[in-house]
């Protein structure tokens, strides 16, 4: 035990416009919504974590932001901050689901406990692997003239990664984008493409060898998440390496689709799964059954972006990047007091303790559409 009680849990509901309107199979996305997590101790440190949900993906920010206020506070307030495991294993008693309000919860205690310890959460959870983790950035404005101007421009700032949203238009607009993308470019860019479920399975094998020809680093989630056994037999039959994001949210689905091989890669999201611990679990699986593993990211501000760059560093093996990329070039403004650690085309893992990053109280009092604290219902 030690003398670091938390006194206090405030959740801030955020609302960030996006530069562009962000097109998916599942849906188009047109900013940034979150509820953040602060907790406050009686030794005066403060810890911050957040729930990024997406409401055809994994949840609300009214349903998460209940979650924490409501559910899972009387749970929290009054403990000790360093119990990170007895608190979660708390609140999966008292909360089934909202995953992402319980990886809000464990990356803020996580903040307190490497401030504790004067260590970065990546040391606290494992010890980092690396210092620097290739950058994705998103390819999926229905504005394909703008978005060649944006990858122009990211081009430039050092980031050689793109991955193309595809399956909200037609098959010939996905073919398009991809050809103009590989004779601009070249071979020095690397492509991805992510269906977000958007192709019906009974023609994904079809539509999928058509982009072989540009030859993708993977193509990911083409069906909907059910369809597992779709998706392993996609992975059997195509050469380009499939990944399983919706398909794969926990412990169990990891264990299930390792058995089934359902794809050649998972997506980590600490979002999705419940925090950095959970994706670390998901990841020892994926790597036990010869499976890759990616950085993957819902809709965050830089809060979550860091807790995904800690989560990464600490992942032994890491090949494919990540995609922690929506505070630097998606979002009108990030909320952080320093910009995330974006530079020449990779995310460099902070090395301060704790979590690394907190909010501008100005930029908060700003895109903050409510605050919920002690004693509020």
């Amino acid at each position: 035990m030690t003398a670091h009680r938390i006194t206090d849990m405030r959740v801030h509901c955020v609302s960030i416009p996006a530069r562009a309107v962000h097109s998916h199979g599942s849906g188009d996305v047109g900013g940034i919504n979150v509820a953040l997590c602060e907790l406050v101790t009686d030794s005066g440190l403060t810890g911050w974590g957040e729930a990024s949900p997406w409401p055809v993906f994994t949840g609300t920010v009214d349903g998460n932001a209940a979650a924490l206020h409501v559910h899972l506070r009387p749970h929290v307030v009054g403990r000790d901050a360093v119990l990170i495991e007895p608190i979660l294993a708390d609140a999966e008693q008292a909360l089934v689901g909202h995953p992402e309000a319980k990886a809000a919860l464990e990356c803020a205690l996580l903040d307190i406990t490497g401030q504790i310890a004067g260590l970065p959460i990546a040391e606290l959870v494992g010890g980092r692997h690396r210092d620097s983790i290739p950058l994705s950035f998103s390819v999926a404005n229905p504005d394909f003239d703008a978005d060649l101007e944006d990858v122009a421009r990211i081009w430039d700032s050092g980031v050689r990664i793109f991955k193309l949203k595809t399956g909200f238009a037609d098959h010939s607009f996905d073919l398009m984008r991809l050809e103009k993308l590989r004779a601009f470019y070249g071979d020095a860019i690397h492509l991805r493409i992510d269906y977000n479920q958007g192709l019906p399975a009974y023609d994904a094998i079809r539509l999928i060898r058509d982009l072989e020809t540009f030859r993708p680093d993977f193509v990911e989630q083409p069906v909907r998440m059910r369809e597992r056994e779709a998706l392993a037999a996609i992975t059997r039959a195509v050469d380009v390496p499939i990944m399983a994001d919706e398909s794969v949210f926990d412990v169990r689905d990891a264990l299930h689709g390792a058995q089934m091989r359902i794809a050649d890669i998972f997506s980590l999201k600490t979002a999705k799964s419940g925090g950095i611990r959970r994706c670390l679990e998901i990841a020892a699986i994926a790597r036990a059954a010869g499976i890759e593993v990616y950085g993957g990211c819902m809709f965050e501000t830089s809060i979550a972006h860091m807790a995904g760059a800690h989560l990464m560093a600490a992942v032994p093996n890491l090949t494919l990047g990540c995609e922690f990329y929506m505070s630097t070039f998606y979002a009108e403004a990030d909320l952080a007091l320093a910009p995330f650690p974006v530079k020449d085309g990779y995310v460099h893992v902070p090395t301060s303790p704790g979590l690394g990053t907190t909010p501008d109280p100005d930029m908060l009092d700003r895109y903050r559409t409510h605050l919920f604290s002690s004693g509020e219902p």
